[in-house]
């Protein structure tokens, strides 16, 4: 029997290789650790960079579509001072955001708009946002001579109007706005022209109406009293409304304090639907037949909602030399009820994106308004487009004294306007809030 030989030093040999295993196992395991940490970074600020061009390109669009561009292409000068405000909102808004741990500069964001030519804008604006930083840290990747990375990302948002989106041909998609409010419009301009819009097309007939300060009021008869009430409809008049059907109007969500003790109708206007309202094929809304003290139950439930329960002056204005024919994009001042005033967050007659004093209104047309006389309509209307506007209730309806003749008679001034036609069909797409124009990204990360 044969004995094995011991070698010296072979134990030792193996506790060396364990350790040379070990040591290069943890130097595997701390590259790849740093490795990982550059794949995260570059990953996170490319999120963070994406994100960024998304708010900044949509930011950008809801300038044009609150400048009511897109309801009168042909304006070369609105459409001119449109671009350079919604190219410096699209900017400041991108520079607001952190990629890689720091917010962007202004040299790092650029924004263009990709069908703007030297006729203006034409159908439906597009913002574009390029946003990108060279100088990411890196940690692992310096081995390789690499200590800075890049990363940036863009992003295309478009002001849709199916007004201007049916001068393209073929079909066109609806619009389905939320928070529209319980009042219907005949398509009936008040000045002179045969309509508001195109009522098979959506096409804007009248685009004189954008900026005009006009009386909106109920039809019924004129009251003496605060319990008028008619049981039938009666004929439609230029820029006076119907009210939808009170069975139709689900909650109002939230209301503020001075919507206590409101009806359904007055919840609708004082708050915000959030069921969407679409135009065009098929689209239809039932309207009130009866409508008992609906003046001052539609004075009451305006000025809480534009803020203006105790004085017309404490409600979110318009900056009259901002909107047209100066060419100018809309300018909403907060007045002193602003929540945002109240809260401290703006100072009162800052300029403000959004206005509690914007709403939309459905536009009906039943293919009889050409008649002289028009008849009375036959519930249900078919809905061919929307009216937005800029209300503040007359000053003769704060407070409630004396007769109530021009009580629910509202100044609106007209911010945009949006026809859908009857031809418009397919998936209805989703307005931004009030806005008939909806504003949506059209291009993929």
């Amino acid at each position: 029997m044969r004995r094995k030989k011991n070698i010296a030093g072979r134990k030792k040999e193996q506790g060396i290789i364990l350790t040379l295993v070990a040591v290069f196992m943890l130097a595997v395991v701390g590259a790849m650790a740093a490795l990982s940490i550059d794949v995260v970074t570059l990953y996170t600020a490319r999120s963070e960079a994406q994100l960024a061009a998304d708010a900044a390109a949509l930011a950008g669009a809801r300038m044009l579509a609150n400048s009511g561009m897109t309801s009168d292409p042909t304006d070369a000068t609105l459409a001119s001072n449109a671009e350079t405000l919604a190219s410096a909102v699209a900017s400041q808004v991108a520079q607001s955001n952190q990629v890689g741990g720091r917010n962007l500069a202004a040299g790092e964001v650029t924004v263009g708009f990709p069908n703007l030519t030297s006729l203006g804008f034409g159908t439906n604006p597009q913002v574009k946002v390029q946003v990108q930083r060279t100088d990411l840290p890196t940690f692992f990747a310096r081995i390789w001579g690499s200590n800075q990375l890049m990363v940036k990302a863009s992003a295309t948002a478009e002001a849709y109007n199916p007004s201007g989106a049916s001068a393209l041909g073929g079909t066109v998609a609806p619009v389905a706005p939320s928070c529209v409010k319980p009042w219907v419009l005949p398509n009936m301009s008040p000045n002179g022209a045969p309509s508001i819009i195109d009522r098979r097309t959506g096409a804007i007939v009248d685009t004189g109406l954008l900026g005009e300060d006009l009386t909106l009021t109920p039809l019924e008869p004129v009251c003496k009293t605060n319990t008028c009430q008619v049981s039938t409809l009666v004929t439609p008049q230029a820029w006076k409304y119907y009210s939808e059907d009170v069975s139709d109007l689900p909650a109002a969500g939230a209301l503020s304090a001075c919507a206590a003790g409101f009806n359904a109708t007055q919840n609708s206007v004082a708050g915000c639907i959030q069921t969407p309202i679409a135009c065009g094929r098929g689209s239809t809304v039932n309207l009130e037949t009866a409508h008992p003290n609906l003046r001052a139950q539609t004075a009451d439930a305006v000025n809480c909602l534009i803020h203006a329960s105790t004085a017309a002056t404490t409600a979110d204005t318009v900056d009259l030399n901002s909107r047209p024919p100066l060419g100018l994009p809309f300018h909403f001042l907060a007045g002193a009820d602003n929540p945002l005033v109240l809260a401290g967050t703006v100072p009162l007659n800052t300029a403000v994106l959004v206005s509690d004093s914007i709403v939309t209104v459905p536009i009906y047309d039943d293919g009889n308004l050409s008649i002289v006389p028009p008849p009375t309509p036959t519930s249900p209307v078919p809905i061919v487009g929307f009216v937005q506007v800029f209300l503040s209730i007359n000053g003769t309806a704060i407070p409630d004294t004396g007769l109530t003749n021009n009580r629910g008679a509202m100044n609106a001034m007209v911010i945009n306007i949006a026809g859908c036609g009857t031809g418009a069909s397919g998936q209805p797409i989703l307005g931004n809030g009030a806005s008939p124009v909806a504003v949506r990204l059209i291009t993929q990360p």
